[in-house]
């Protein structure tokens, strides 16, 4: 986790997104292959998720088809997330737009899970995780999204852990495009939940932003490290100047009040491994 390298395009971009962005990539392994997740915008709203596959984990990745979004059902999907439970399930949980408001629901976009029959098709049994009912979630006030204008709330980049029988949904929330944005969580003992963030009314639990240092963390995934045992969560996060976000990597630790960051962090740090013998260092 200190030594990188890069390794070139990992997806071989299908013709007809070539020169279109592509968004929050996120690779499974599984039956000898490798699944990679992403996001890609077509035109306005259109967004979706679709799935590439290659043997390397590097690459490249062949395209197989659309998951996902681009429909009038849902013309707006992304940050595709991939999790097996236990049992060896696997489940995929995006972020996708809501405009209902009901029950102290806010507007935006949010958090579902669907099963997934194989890891190139999804089930059709959209459940949702988590909506908006915090004020920090916001996106923007007065936002022009549908053709309305609204006061527009955002949850995205799932990320999902299973300790000790219990569901830890992380997720980013507020705009990323300032220093409100962080990282929270919810937490459910079923995989499709229900879930709940009761707790975060003040702000995000786990990553935000520390003025002058670190502007905007979010969108994490989380590894663990050389060690066997520390966890680690890793995310992007302003630049001071706001002209870039940089990956960034911090321990997470879990307490009795649920996972906390003792970052984010701008200083160099110590990373636990295993040496030869067995023992933690």
């Amino acid at each position: 986790l200190v030594e990188w390298k890069f390794c070139g395009g990992a997806l071989r971009v299908p013709h007809e997104f070539v020169n279109k962005p592509f968004w929050a990539p996120e690779v499974a392994w599984h039956d000898g292959h490798f699944y990679l997740y992403y996001s890609t915008a077509l035109e306005g709203l259109r967004h979706m998720l679709r799935v590439a596959k290659s043997r390397f984990p590097e690459g490249p990745y062949e395209d197989v088809g659309r998951l996902v979004g681009d429909t009038e059902n849902c013309p707006f999907a992304i940050d595709g997330h991939p999790f097996q439970d236990d049992d060896g399930q696997w489940y995929l949980f995006y972020a996708r737009d809501f405009l209902d408001t009901a029950e102290g629901i806010n507007a935006g976009t949010a958090l579902v899970v669907d099963r997934l029959i194989d890891m190139t098709r999804l089930a059709g049994e959209e459940t949702v995780v988590l909506r908006s009912r915090c004020k920090w979630q916001l996106f923007k006030a007065q936002r022009t999204m549908y053709g309305k204008v609204w006061d527009w709330y955002t949850l995205e980049g799932p990320c999902v852990r299973k300790r000790n029988g219990l569901y830890y949904c992380f997720y980013s929330g507020g705009c990323y495009e300032n220093d409100t944005y962080g990282v929270d969580y919810a937490v459910a003992r079923n995989v499709k939940g229900p879930y709940s963030d009761e707790g975060n009314e003040k702000g995000p639990r786990v990553l935000r932003t520390v003025p002058g240092r670190v502007l905007g963390p979010g969108h994490n995934s989380i590894v663990t490290g050389p060690d066997g045992q520390t966890d680690f969560i890793v995310y992007h996060a302003w630049d001071l100047e706001m002209k870039a976000r940089r990956m960034c990597i911090d321990r997470l630790e879990w307490t009795e009040q649920g996972p906390r960051c003792a970052g984010p962090t701008w200083t160099e740090q110590v990373i636990p491994v295993r040496d030869l013998a067995g023992s933690r260092r």
